[in-house]
């Protein structure tokens, strides 16, 4: 006797259109990886032959994965376990990764607590794989005082909750006693790499070399270079997340769109595939312990960031310049035409001469991947009228200059690499970064020496 584990599926992020997500994983044994969905309904014991075949295939890159007949309305089959001589009746989280069950807690430092890093310490301690130690920065007194106040579509309303620990600076492994090497340390934070200290900088204390797997759960291209080589015996990977997750008021997180994960191990030359491949495996495990948790592996890392940049590298960097929903540039009509679909075409251009085939279709999924009811505010838009620095860096200037070293034309895209520029300048200086002198003399464009015709 087989048991059928069904499972509702629900329509994923905004910025996710156009990539099936896997609502079928064949399982031979409790070892396996499978599927992370929605809502569980109740386990079903059939025959093998009434056990509904596989139907079509498909692909997100380099993986092809495989999809049973969907019809509207209608659960889709998930799990296919043969439990006879066991109990027909088992938790969603017992069934997943027996191996694991068996084995300690791994050790996580998230830092960054913000939406996406508060809802990936839930997920972490919720799924029961991993103890969590969370960085926090200016909420640190709120949750110290109340706890998180979570308000998810996924977990529900939850008051006062805490990770296993929260610091408020990053722990030094080498000198602060009771503290265990870390297995992970996730990073979670915007990725503002014009303002100093560098990344690297930040987590070096928490790193034990050759030990600590690095995950960066950040936007943009070519993130990880300057962490391998400031870490170069440890493993780093790749997470491009696609959830909705904010903070406000602090302590409060507002989670309002599907939780979808995926992780890749990005190459490190010092280390062997294997092991970057084996520490991004294991880290889907414990993500996708947690019910409601979309978490898979990719191994094709430069696909699905490339992908991703479609969409930040138009629509939240135009809604950035521009302050607009992207509901009302799609009512512009020209903004789409003149701006976001032109750096699309740009970022797809750049990508295909990388090696990276982004199809064409892809094109205008993104451009109509926010609902039109949402009035939607790209994260970048909302670092600006927060008054925060935006992390523009990676999501244009990488590509931007990936593409000219390749021969690439990106006329738009450089144009608006140029204004972003001009807006974190900007919030540098009100933030005491830059100090504007008073007179010209020494500067480029002071126009010290410059004779003028008065007339």
């Amino acid at each position: 006797m087989a048991v059928v584990r069904l499972y509702y599926r629900q329509p994923c992020h905004h910025s996710f259109p156009g990539l099936l997500l896997p609502t079928f994983a064949s399982v031979s044994s409790l070892g396996q990886t499978r599927t992370r969905c929605i809502s569980q309904l109740p386990d079903i014991p059939m025959p093998p032959s009434q056990v509904p075949p596989l139907r079509r295939a498909f692909s997100t890159g380099s993986q092809t994965r495989m999809l049973p007949k969907q019809r509207p309305c209608l659960p889709s089959y998930v799990s296919i376990v043969n439990l006879s001589n066991t109990l027909t009746k088992t938790s969603h989280r017992n069934l997943s990764m027996g191996s694991l069950a068996e084995s300690p807690k791994s050790n996580v430092l998230i830092v960054g607590s913000g939406g996406v890093g508060t809802m990936a310490a839930y997920a972490l301690e919720k799924g029961g794989k991993a103890r969590v130690t969370a960085v926090l920065r200016s909420n640190f007194a709120a949750v110290e005082r109340n706890g998180f106040q979570i308000n998810s579509l996924d977990h529900g309303t939850i008051q006062g909750w805490r990770p296993s620990e929260i610091m408020n600076s990053i722990p030094d492994v080498t000198k602060q006693k009771n503290v265990r090497p870390y297995d992970y340390v996730v990073v979670t934070t915007k990725n503002i790499a014009d303002v100093s200290p560098e990344l690297s900088e930040i987590i070096a204390p928490a790193i034990s070399p050759g030990h600590t797997t690095i995950a960066l759960v950040q936007n943009g291209l070519n993130i990880e270079r300057r962490v391998i080589e400031a870490f170069p015996s440890n493993p780093v990977i790749s997470g491009v997340s696609f959830i909705g997750a904010t903070e406000g008021p602090k302590g409060t997180i507002k989670h309002d769109d599907h939780d979808v994960l995926i992780v890749g191990a990005f190459k490190n030359p010092n280390i062997s595939p294997e092991v970057s491949e084996a520490s991004a495996k294991r880290w889907v495990e414990l993500y996708g312990s947690c019910p409601g948790i979309d978490c898979m592996y990719e191994p094709d890392v430069k696909f699905t960031r490339w992908r991703k940049l479609l969409y930040n590298s138009s629509y939240n960097t135009v809604a950035t310049i521009l302050q607009m929903d992207t509901s009302r540039m799609r009512v512009s009509e020209h903004i789409i035409d003149d701006l976001i679909r032109p750096i699309m075409m740009e970022i797809r251009a750049a990508a295909a001469a990388a090696g990276v085939n982004l199809p064409l279709e892809l094109i205008d999924k993104m451009i109509f991947a926010d609902t039109f009811e949402a009035f939607f505010k790209p994260s970048m838009l909302q670092d600006i009228e927060r008054g925060n620095y935006i992390e523009f860096e990676n999501i244009v200037g990488e590509p931007l200059r990936e593409a000219e070293k390749l021969g690439v034309p990106t006329p738009t895209l450089r144009v608006v690499y140029g204004l972003l520029k001009g807006i974190q300048w900007k919030v540098r200086e009100a933030k005491g970064l830059v100090k504007v002198p008073t007179t010209p003399e020494g500067l480029k464009y002071g126009g010290a020496n410059v004779k003028r015709n008065v007339t």
